[in-house]
């Protein structure tokens, strides 16, 4: 929490300056303790001099080395006027050198001139060496505290601008990561959308050759437009929510799915991983996006298991289909990767592929070393 001197300095600096005047008048050091003295045992000249150095307090944030001097200058005067006591201004004004001086050389200069102003008043006063040696610590101890609240200030203050820069820029890559996986799932979509009307233009033309030898051979081949016509209609549907950049034409064909995860196992498996496979329920009836996104995700954290982790690593791969959700589960125990590295946004694509089909997906270390990445997309009615 910021206090007073830092909230509202102006008021600060001037309840300081009223404070440090009426102890400058009505508090006298002479004796062997400190007393409370009259206003009457000051002329009025050197009353006026302890108002202008103290008053002078009201500016130490802006011209802390004019401040200094001021003070100085009243304390000659006093000196030779033989009205000298403690100027209760003088530690605030070195402080304020330390603390506001943006010239360090010159900060410096102001304190190396205040301690022998101060020593040489003590010498002439025939004050006790020791009186003199605590008193030029003090006032160097005062003005090297300032100091040190300066450079702490603005090392603190390098830090908070460093980290915002790096929030900013992690914040940057991560939405233009995003950005590129829209776009890679947008021409995905439109290829598998191209697939699907492809076979409905051939599964047509089947229908419309045997329609008059085999009409029930016809039927089925229109009830599997109309599946295809069905699927199609919904992909789009998903399309239409996705952004695509203009880019270069992407070659129609079909996506991968499930079913080509075990080639993409013996292809790890040839790379030196050591690589488990396990598929629990049907994959045939899956649409072709959760289908397709089910393998880029298993693809992605095998390629980020042997990016990370290199070849000898053990890893599982299981999948669950029901009829609500594709349950993805990918463990090694290689060295892990660091989710929030900078150098790859592979698990933010993922992460992205999920949710854009109304699922999660969850990539953290294990706790006995190795990654795991665990992803649920949904299937039917829970698909969006």
């Amino acid at each position: 929490m910021r206090g007073p001197f830092l909230r509202w300095p102006r008021m600060a600096d001037a309840s300081l300056a009223v404070v440090v005047l009426l102890c400058n008048v009505f508090v006298s050091d002479n004796e062997p303790e400190l007393v409370i003295r009259s206003m009457s045992d000051l002329p009025v000249v050197a009353i006026l001099l302890l108002a202008l150095a103290s008053g002078a307090l009201y500016w130490r944030r802006r011209q802390p080395l004019a401040v200094l001097g001021l003070i100085l200058v009243v304390m000659a005067v006093l000196t030779g006027l033989g009205q000298l006591n403690s100027v209760w201004a003088l530690p605030f004004a070195l402080y304020a050198v330390g603390c506001h001086a943006n010239d360090n050389r010159w900060s410096r200069v102001g304190v190396g001139a205040a301690i022998s102003f101060v020593t040489v008043i003590s010498l002439i006063e025939r004050e006790p060496a020791g009186n003199i040696g605590f008193v030029f610590a003090f006032l160097f101890l005062i003005w090297y505290f300032g100091r040190y609240v300066r450079v702490r200030g603005d090392y603190l203050r390098l830090l908070e601008q460093r980290a915002a820069q790096l929030e900013r820029e992690y914040e940057n890559e991560a939405r233009r990561a995003v950005a590129e996986e829209r776009t890679r799932i947008a021409r995905e979509l439109h290829d598998v959308v191209a697939h699907q009307v492809s076979l409905m233009t051939v599964q047509a033309g089947a229908a419309k050759t045997v329609a008059a030898k085999d009409p029930q051979s016809a039927l089925q081949a229109m009830e599997a437009v109309e599946t295809a016509g069905r699927q199609a209609l919904d992909e789009l549907r998903h399309l239409m929510g996705v952004l695509r950049p203009d880019s270069e034409a992407s070659v129609l064909g079909p996506q991968p799915a499930i079913a080509d995860i075990p080639r993409l196992v013996e292809q790890l498996r040839d790379a030196g991983l050591n690589v488990s496979l396990s598929i629990e329920g049907e994959a045939d009836s899956l649409p072709a996006r959760v289908a397709l996104s089910a393998y880029r995700i298993v693809q992605e954290s095998m390629t980020n298991v042997l990016k990370h982790s290199g070849a000898g690593v053990q890893a599982e791969i299981r999948l669950s289909i029901d009829e609500h959700a594709v349950a993805i589960e990918v463990i090694d125990n290689g060295r892990g990767a660091n989710p929030l590295a900078s150098s790859g946004h592979g698990i933010v694509g993922m992460r992205e592929r999920a949710q854009l089909l109304g699922g999660q997906l969850e990539a953290i270390p294990r706790r006995n070393g190795g990654f795991q990445v665990v992803a649920r997309l949904p299937i039917g009615e829970h698909l969006q």
